[in-house]
């Protein structure tokens, strides 16, 4: 049986790959690509169907933050000429919101810069999730405000929020290059409390910071030992002015092996292709909806995306059909675990439970690791100068904060 065959059959299983498979899915020629492609979507499709959801992110607060994460434009010291302001009131990140949704999605991220929320903040947002709900009490509701304090996810959870989300965005061992004022112990911290407190867990990487192929398997792993309900996967969007500039690391067909990788170590999961999907991927979108079953709609939080209607027009014309509110996200194993205890143990194809939790246990591989393995490269692969088209980063001038209408 060769690595695809093995890693289909696995993952039709909810069992997760060898680290050693892992690393041979990301070493894997351009020339295989087409079957890496078909293998990841055969365990999209068991677990998934052919369903995109479509979430929608409302900036709250944008720029001014304290953080030093070297891949954010709204970092301390970034010189990219982002728009800024303080937060937005309730009603206006509403209308903001009931753009997205006319839009199609089905979940709306509701994020703000800074390190965390302080108690205010919480208020602030709860009655945000109140203004959103009061329009649609159907609308999934997602925080995205930094590191937790003690009984805040407990507040969020009884305002109405759905979800929280706190990317790990790398290995542990490479965490204190990216960011120096606050750890990736924290990062782990926030997500457990937003698990306790019964909220989904929504956490996820950044590709393209220069990390290597053992760096992006670890996070993933890493991940899959936290069990969220949904990962996303951004690829980095170099802005000027951020010290990740000139990092253009991604070509199209790197960035759907990563993509490829993280279905295969996580099946049964949420997918969703984030940051960066125009920028890297390009021409070659549609191909991702093979593998993830979630995308964002419309623009970013600093950046623009595609235009809304062509989400939606790449949606149908892929063969795919946008997940309607009344349709559950989550396989039904998946979904009935979150809703009786707010995780999702032996069951979870992302969990913690016996061997299957790290991949080489009683239920781990399959032998000896894959012969590709001793070609998978210690370094990400990189594009030509040539092929960087920073002309694709276009900062963010519409929607939330502005006085012009949104992309949804």
């Amino acid at each position: 049986m060769d690595l695809l065959d093995i890693l289909t059959d696995k993952g039709l299983r909810r069992e997760p790959p060898t680290r050693e498979e892992a690393l041979a899915v990301l070493a894997t020629t351009d020339d295989q690509l087409l079957e890496v492609v078909a293998a990841a979507g055969r365990v999209r499709r068991q677990w998934f169907g052919r369903r995109v959801k479509l979430n929608y992110l409302v900036n709250l607060k944008s720029g001014l933050c304290p953080e030093d994460c070297s891949y954010c434009s709204q970092r301390l010291g970034s010189k990219a000429e982002i728009l800024k302001y303080t937060w937005l009131k309730p009603d206006q990140a509403a209308e903001a919101a009931a753009a997205g949704v006319a839009g199609g999605a089905k979940r709306v991220c509701l994020v703000a810069s800074g390190r965390g929320p302080t108690d205010r903040d919480i208020d602030r947002v709860a009655d945000t999730i109140a203004a959103i709900k009061g329009a649609d009490e159907h609308v999934e509701v997602c925080a995205c405000l930094g590191l937790l304090s003690d009984n805040q996810a407990e507040r969020l959870k009884a305002a109405g929020a759905d979800a929280y989300n706190h990317n790990l965005n790398t290995s542990e061992a490479t965490y204190g290059d990216i960011t120096t004022t606050h750890t990736y112990a924290d990062r782990v911290d926030t997500v457990a409390k937003a698990h306790g407190a019964g909220l989904s867990a929504c956490s996820g990487l950044i590709a393209g910071m220069g990390e290597s192929d053992e760096d992006l398997v670890d996070v993933v792993f890493a991940l899959r030992e936290l069990d969220p309900d949904s990962v996303p996967v951004n690829f980095l969007i170099p802005f000027e002015g951020t010290p990740l500039a000139e990092e253009w690391n991604l070509t199209p067909q790197r960035c759907l092996r990563i993509l490829a990788m993280v279905r295969f170590v996580c099946p049964d999961i949420e997918v969703r292709i984030a940051g960066g999907r125009e920028v890297h991927l390009r021409s070659m979108q549609p191909l991702g909806l093979h593998i993830a079953n979630s995308i964002f709609l419309g623009d970013y939080l600093t950046s623009e995306g595609q235009a809304g209607q062509a989400d939606l027009d790449m949606i149908k014309d892929a063969g795919f059909e946008v997940e309607g509110a009344a349709e559950t996200t989550l396989p039904r194993h998946r979904a009935r675990a979150a809703a009786g205890c707010g995780g999702h143990q032996e069951e979870s194809a992302c969990g913690t439970g016996g061997g299957c939790g790290t991949g080489c246990g009683p239920c781990g591989g399959h032998g000896e690791a894959p012969e590709a393995v001793e070609a998978a490269s210690s370094t990400a692969s990189t594009a030509s100068e040539d092929e960087a088209r920073t002309d694709l980063v276009r900062v963010r001038r519409r929607g939330a904060g502005t006085e012009l209408a949104p992309n949804a």
